[in-house]
């Protein structure tokens, strides 16, 4: 156990909460954990991984990192205390996470990630996430698409350290930098993932500008909400907001006019896949062909609604 986290161990113990499919013995349980369980994404992909975790017959216990990588990792020890026979998780940081994945592969508990890799770790099972470099490309070129010939963006980047805000925040600026400088990027922070933040940050952002900007791009859409509010607040209109995670929310928003648009990359589906991947593994010790599944993201307008995972959830 890693000196640092040892004191929070008992706390982390404390935290996990252990669900028995019916059926499952408890030396077929398994830890699934996420960043946080504030963010609706996670709440989602935690759904997903407790219902596919139920169809393969194995129990669960569920791990809400509360957005602290020194939580997630006291989760992850505390479990392999427990005698998890596998772990599925989308790491808060990938980098903070890896001495307790490295504890975990040594151990010989297989671990997936899902949604966000910890490529430094060797011994990794599998890891199935989106291609959020081609997500971030999506939002790049559906804003070429609607302004061919430039426009002022406010670009609202995700939580430092997190592989899925690097990687969306590199996509976009694959298609907006090639683009002769056509697309001037007036304003660029993170916001954290966080919508409150989005507000906050928008708000800044727009009172320092002499005027208002054509495009608002998000790297998730709580922080896409948030930037809706704040240009709303201003009275502002004819703005172009695009998210990313297609949130039901976010979804209506889209339907309704208040966003133009939210990027799709399938997290039930991730999940799923993550938990199947590990259950095949546990039971017959099954690799799976590809060590790195990556979806290809897809970009959700009004036109498109239909292709939406989460569809059926709006109101």
């Amino acid at each position: 156990m890693h000196p640092s986290t040892r004191r929070k161990v008992a706390a982390g113990v404390l935290a996990l909460t252990a669900t028995l499919s019916f059926g499952a013995r408890a030396e077929d349980t398994i830890l699934a954990s996420v960043p946080g369980l504030t963010f609706p994404f996670f709440v989602h992909m935690m759904k997903a991984f407790k219902a596919e975790a139920a169809k393969q017959g194995l129990g669960v216990i569920e791990s809400d990192g509360q957005v602290s990588s020194p939580k997630q990792t006291a989760d992850i020890e505390a479990a392999l205390t427990k005698g998890v026979k596998g772990i599925v998780i989308s790491p808060n940081e990938v980098d903070a996470l890896a001495p307790a994945l490295s504890q975990a592969v040594d151990a010989k508990v297989p671990v997936v990630t899902v949604d966000r890799r910890v490529a430094q770790v060797d011994g990794i099972l599998a890891h199935v996430g989106a291609d959020n470099v081609k997500g971030g490309e999506a939002q790049g070129q559906l804003i070429v698409a609607k302004f061919p010939n430039g426009a002022t963006i406010i670009n609202l980047q995700g939580q430092s350290g997190a592989s899925p805000a690097i990687d969306r925040n590199k996509g976009l600026h694959n298609v907006l930098d090639k683009a002769g400088g056509k697309y001037k990027i007036a304003f660029e922070q993170t916001a954290g993932f966080d919508r409150a933040k989005g507000l906050s940050v928008t708000e800044a952002a727009l009172a320092g500008m002499p005027k208002p900007p054509q495009v608002i791009v998000a790297a998730n859409d709580d922080m896409a909400l948030g930037a809706m509010e704040a240009v709303k607040a201003r009275g502002l209109t004819g703005i172009v907001i695009i998210g990313f995670d297609a949130l039901p929310e976010a979804l209506a928003q889209v339907r309704d006019g208040g966003l133009t648009a939210t990027i799709e990359q399938f997290p039930g589906k991730q999940s799923a896949i993550g938990v199947q991947t590990l259950a095949a593994f546990i039971k017959s010790g099954k690799k799976p062909a590809e060590k790195v599944l990556l979806l290809t993201p897809v970009a959700i307008t009004k036109a498109n609604l239909k292709v939406a995972e989460r569809l059926g959830e709006v109101k």
